[in-house]
């Protein structure tokens, strides 16, 4: 769903109107009808409604890609130490105020090969009200984070709780950004049953999926256990979202 998704929707209403003799409770559910629309445009980020987001790697393939967000913490090395001993690299979408607090894992997560992305710098609950130019400034503090500590740097961004407005549409493009979301979330810091995560995750899962977890807790860890035994019961392969960058480049 693009930005002429929106074109249409108002034509629609408009179009509807007339036919009602704009009645003034046609005007009234309309508006409902269009905000609820823009509503879910905003928190849906498969949508692409204000941002194009890259949501899953189009192959056939059974391999998916595992990504991490809000670490570094101070469970990250646990679920470093079982990526690598599965041999496997993944994506982690690092807040920048928990890079200054464990500086040490981010750059562990980048010495083993692992993909990082911006995940701005202080994940404000507030970040869907946030106006251009703070959302402009979040993404770039973060990027000083990752360069000062790291030395290093990054395109990719995933946007906190995945929600997209005309604010962040622009701080994304203004800080050169390629905006990532996925198409398997698993709901780990909402959800308290582990096999529930579990089955959601794995119930979800086809070839080229982006599966969405955090390295902030035990409960996410022994999932991941459960997980990866799953993956390679099923013969999925990894890949990390540096991978459809490069693809979609040639």
């Amino acid at each position: 769903m693009k930005h002429y998704s929106m074109i249409l929707f108002y034509i629609f209403c408009n179009v509807f109107i007339y036919a009602f003799h704009g009645s003034f409770w046609v005007y009234v559910f309309c508006f409902l009808l269009f905000s609820a629309f823009v509503v879910w445009g905003s928190f849906d980020i498969k949508l692409g409604y204000f941002v194009n987001s890259i949501t899953h790697k189009k192959t056939k393939v059974k391999e998916v890609a595992l990504t991490f967000d809000d670490g570094p913490t101070e469970f990250t090395p646990q679920f470093l130490d079982l990526l690598q001993e599965h041999h496997i690299k993944a994506t982690f979408f690092c807040i920048g105020k928990q890079i200054e607090k464990y500086p040490d894992t981010f750059k562990r997560i980048i010495a083993e090969g692992h993909n990082i992305g911006n995940h701005t710098y202080t994940h404000s609950n507030s970040t869907g009200f946030l106006p251009t130019a703070k959302m402009t400034d979040e993404i770039a503090k973060c990027d000083e984070i990752i360069a000062s500590v790291g030395n290093t740097a990054t395109v990719l961004y995933r946007p906190p709780f995945g929600v997209t407005n005309p604010s962040i549409a622009k701080a994304i493009k203004r800080n050169e950004k390629i905006s990532i979301g996925w198409n398997v979330r698993s709901l780990d810091t909402v959800i308290e049953d582990e096999r529930k995560i579990y089955k959601r995750i794995t119930s979800k899962i086809k070839p080229g999926s982006i599966v969405l977890l955090h390295d902030t807790s035990e409960k996410t860890y022994r999932v991941l256990v459960d997980l990866l035994l799953f993956l390679k019961d099923k013969k999925y392969t990894t890949f990390t979202i540096d991978s459809i960058i490069k693809s979609n480049k040639k």
